[in-house]
């Protein structure tokens, strides 16, 4: 395994996807899970499924995250984003760090972004999760309201580099 690995969780629009841009622009190797390891499949089986997107289908490619989590070429690698299969690859991961945000800035966050959780439905069902900490793992809780460095600053030491 990497020396160290870390998974970098939380409901969306509390900043991972920006978490992970700035920790590859700092020069970590860092994993943006939603974009590279994911997909539609049932979180017990691996199974892709058909249709809609669904949030409880939004899994991890179980065989990529352990194949990245063994690669020993770096000290440390950050994953960032969420799956609903975590409980097939929690136990690659040294610590789980997890961004929240108030409500307030979070719906803030929603109302401005492109991505999922922009029009009014999604932005309602991701209030609703956040407010109940639904899908988010227990893990050191980071407040992702200040500045997107400062956050980074407490990932990195928290990651001990």
């Amino acid at each position: 395994m990497a020396k160290r690995n870390y998974l970098v969780e939380g409901g969306s629009g509390t900043g991972k996807t920006s978490v992970c841009q700035e920790l590859r622009r700092r020069g970590y190797n860092a994993v943006d899970g939603d974009n590279e390891l994911a997909y539609q499949g049932d979180p017990d089986t691996g199974t892709p499924t058909e249709g809609d997107i669904r949030y409880e289908h939004h899994i991890w490619d179980v065989a990529k995250v352990r194949e990245i989590a063994a690669d020993t070429t770096n000290d440390v690698t950050f994953f960032c984003g969420g799956s609903r299969n975590l409980h097939k690859f929690l136990d690659l991961f040294d610590n789980v760090i997890v961004l929240d945000v108030d409500a307030e800035t979070l719906e803030h966050r929603l109302r401005n972004r492109g991505a999922w959780g922009a029009d009014a439905q999604q932005r309602e069902f991701i209030l609703r999760l956040h407010a109940t900490r639904a899908g988010v793992p227990e893990g050191t809780i980071i407040d992702t309201a200040r500045p997107l460095s400062e956050v980074v600053d407490t990932v990195l030491e928290l990651a001990g580099s």
